[in-house]
């Protein structure tokens, strides 16, 4: 596997952990009410927005090179 591969397939992981954090601290502010998970919720959202413009601007940049 190249570095490239790797890094793409890190990229997809992190951004899948990060939504599915997002979504379990919304989940708990809907039950517990704490603005702290509230705001974890919208870190974890905005950071998988980022991780995406991230990983399109890597293969943008990287096109050229393969995969193996």
């Amino acid at each position: 596997m190249s570095l490239k591969a790797f890094h793409v397939f890190f990229i997809v992981v992190s951004t899948a952990l990060a939504l599915g954090f997002g979504v379990w601290a919304m989940l708990d502010f809907a039950e517990s009410g704490s603005w702290g998970m509230l705001a974890l919720g919208f870190g974890s959202f905005l950071g998988s927005i980022l991780l995406v413009r991230y990983g399109v601007w890597f293969l943008r940049k990287l096109k050229g090179v393969g995969y193996l």
